[in-house]
């Protein structure tokens, strides 16, 4: 089994394929409307990155009522941002998340999440940082498919792939 900054590392250099892909189409495919879940992949990468920023700060001691609060002010503030600047935020957080692992050395350690939509509950580091994965996971395929239905190819952003782009091949 992977370990948790492992899995982060994953999920980092997924995002950054994805952004990179959604780059090279021309600009107004960021913006460009389309019927799913999100209007926009402005509007998905947006969520994302204020997502992966709550949970950071959760997970950094910031009781989660008060995360939750800031993150829905940052994914607001992030979806005026252009896709360079989106990039670079993403680039800058994944920074932060190393620091933290780097701080961090117990991600079995628990903490008592006060959810304000559901109830308190006991959780691992380790297990918020497979959360923040699986949602990114699932988001980088709702952008897959949007691209899609405008037309564009995604790119694959799958852990195997990842595999073989961040170890050095065994002969």
């Amino acid at each position: 089994m992977p370990s948790p900054v492992t899995m982060y590392e994953y999920h980092a250099w997924a995002n950054q394929t994805l952004l990179g892909r959604i780059r090279e189409l021309p600009a107004d495919v960021y913006t460009q409307e389309v019927k799913s879940i999100f209007p926009t992949v402005a509007t998905v990468i947006s969520h994302m990155y204020a997502t992966d920023s709550t949970w950071l700060e959760i997970m950094e001691g910031v009781p989660m009522p008060e995360a939750l609060v800031h993150g829905r002010s940052l994914e607001e503030e992030a979806g005026r941002l252009s896709l360079q600047e989106l990039t670079e935020r993403f680039n800058h957080l994944s920074k932060r998340y190393q620091d933290f692992f780097r701080r961090e050395t117990d991600l079995e350690r628990l903490l008592l999440l006060d959810n304000p939509y559901t109830f308190v509950r006991e959780t691992s580091l380790a297990e918020i940082v497979q959360q923040v994965v699986n949602h990114g996971t699932y988001h980088r395929g709702n952008v897959s498919a949007m691209l899609r239905q405008m037309g564009h190819a995604s790119t694959m952003t799958e852990y195997a792939l990842f595999w073989y782009t961040s170890e050095p091949a065994v002969r």
